[in-house]
Formats: structure tokens, sequence, C-alpha cells
């Protein structure tokens, strides 16, 4: 039953109005939605498309060798975690996914080796036993990691495992997105000697970005002689982390560092240092060791780079297995 006197117009327009201010706040305070996963490559990989439209699911190891083989176009979709011994040989124009948020692969890993156009997505890969890193990049172009969640653990010495994701041999046009790496040593190794200039020169052109590195003592990644973007990436816990080694350029952009000793060196481990560029970042009070500002200013792609604030929250809501 009214109490009072009915509200007049004017009385009923404020309150609307207040009403609607109170529900644009309470829309402004929501935590913001989960990032979309990417439909394609940005950054050097773009253009990777790995398999066609058919797919075959296969949940054993032997399953898995045969339907991976050969340049054929296919997609293999991983059901269920299988262990490996050393590393399984992937062939073009493929696309491994793994199925749900729990598929992949341990002990060992994946190894592209002279192939090209490969998409690796949604895969647990743990523990690499040396000499298997968790996915091998060797001598191969137009590939594209992306939604997979790396670790092993550091109750051993740093050679127990081998890396977690190398690209050597002058591979190119790779884009790392939305992964996670945890608990390892050697994270990321771009580049594998320091003398192999006359094959890598000109070569080894890798993007990452929207990666979460927690616990990773280094390499985040250690680039040689290419040309890197680490832009929107999350790190965590690291000794060293962008390492920029024989004339390497890597332009460092909007990224987040905490608990993280050097954010950025190009003057470690090698007789030539590299070259860093730093935009935008929250280095969080790590270090930089930047010898050499380098010329790599502008990627040339078309891509759009969030702000460090914003960062951590899409990257902790987005990246890894079972975000797709």
């Amino acid at each position: 039953m009214r109490t009072g006197p009915p509200r007049t117009h004017a009385q009923r327009s404020v309150l609307v109005a207040a009403s609607a201010a109170l529900a644009t706040a309470a829309v402004m305070a929501l935590p913001p939605p989960a990032v979309a996963a990417d439909s394609a490559p940005i950054g050097f990989g773009a253009g990777t498309t790995g398999g066609g439209a058919g797919a075959v699911t296969v949940s054993t190891l032997a399953a898995f060798r045969t339907a991976v083989t050969g340049s054929t176009a296919k997609v293999v979709k991983v059901d269920g975690l299988i262990p490996l011994s050393g590393q399984v040989d992937v062939g073009s124009n493929t696309t491994v996914l793994g199925v749900g948020s729990s598929s992949g692969f341990t002990g060992g890993g994946l190894r592209l080796k002279k192939v090209t156009n490969v998409v690796i997505r949604n895969l647990h890969i743990s523990k690499p036993l040396k000499p298997a890193d968790g996915i091998e990049v060797q001598a191969s172009t137009k590939v594209w990691i992306d939604h997979n969640s790396f670790s092993a653990d550091r109750d051993h010495d740093k050679d127990y495992y081998d890396g977690l994701l190398d690209i050597n041999h002058a591979s190119d046009f790779v884009t790392v997105s939305w992964n996670t790496f945890k608990d390892h040593y050697k994270g990321s190794l771009v580049g594998h000697s320091d003398n192999n200039a006359s094959q890598d020169t000109g070569h080894l052109r890798v993007t990452y970005h929207h990666n979460h590195f927690s616990n990773v003592y280094s390499r985040i990644p250690s680039l040689r002689f290419g040309t890197g973007h680490f832009y929107d990436n999350y790190v965590v816990g690291a000794e060293t982390a962008v390492h920029s080694r024989m004339g390497a350029q890597m332009l460092v952009e909007n990224n987040v560092f905490r608990s993280t000793a050097v954010a950025v060196t190009t003057d470690r481990d090698s007789d030539v240092d590299g070259y860093a560029n730093l935009t935008g970042n929250d280095l969080g009070g790590a270090a930089t060791e930047v010898s050499r500002v380098g010329t790599f200013t502008k990627p040339p792609y078309s891509y759009t780079a969030e702000p460090a604030s914003s960062v951590v929250a899409s990257v902790t809501s987005g990246a890894g297995a079972g975000k797709l």
C-alpha cells in the first residue's frame, strides 16, 4: 500500500537516471570477461593454417605416431594424457589439438623437423626428459604454438629435463601465444648455438605474446641471431627472463615482470651481445642489462598490444590448455 503522495514526473526521472547510473557502475565493476581465443596466429607466424577440416581422434602413442605422419592436410585430436619416451615427429600441414582440458603428453615431446604449416594447440606437455624437448621446432617454417600448458619441476638439476620449447636451425615465422610455462629451469631457447650464424642469420623470426611464465629460471626466451617480438607476457619468478645474444634483435613491449631479478639482458654468456628495445613494460623492480639498443622497433605485421596494466588479468584468465 502506498503511504505517501504519488511521485511526480520529475521525481521519476531522477530515480530512473540514478538507477541507470548504478547499473552502469555495476557493469563497470564486473571483472573483465575471459579473452576470446584467436582464430588465427598474430605475429611472425601469421598465415599458418595447419590441417584441413576433417579430424581423427587418437588416445594411444601408436595411433598418434601414425596419424601425424606425412604432409597431407590433417587434424589430429589427442584424447587423454599419453606417456612418451623421446620425441614424435609431426608432419607438415598438420594441426595437433588436445581434447578438453587435460589431454597431451608427458615424459617426452613433439618434434617439427624440416616441415611447414603446423599448429599445436590445447595440449599439456610435461616433464620432457633430456634429450627430448617438450616441443622442438627444427629447420621448420610457419608454426603456431597456442594455448598449451608446458611444465616440469625444479626438484632435479637443471639438465635433468630439456627445454620446454626450443626453436632452432633456421626455423622461421613462428608465433607462440597464450601458453603457460611452469616450474622449469630452461624455458624457451631460440637458436641452439653461438656457432650457427651461417644457418640462422636472417631467420628465427618469432613472436611471443600473452604467455605466462611462472617459476621458470631463464630463457624467457633466449634468442640468438634472430628477430623476436615479446609483448603482453606475464613473467613471475625468473632469474633471467628475456635474453638477446649473438646480434639478435628483440622488441620487448608491454610485459609484466614480478619477482624477477633481470627482466632483459643483452650481454651474458655469449661472445657477441644482442640488441633490445624496451617500451611500455612494468618491470616490477627487475633490473635490465641492455648494452646495445637495437633497430627493431616496429614489427612488419598488424597487431594490437594491450597496456601492461591489463596484462595480468588477460593472461591469467586466458592462457594455457583448456581455455579455447
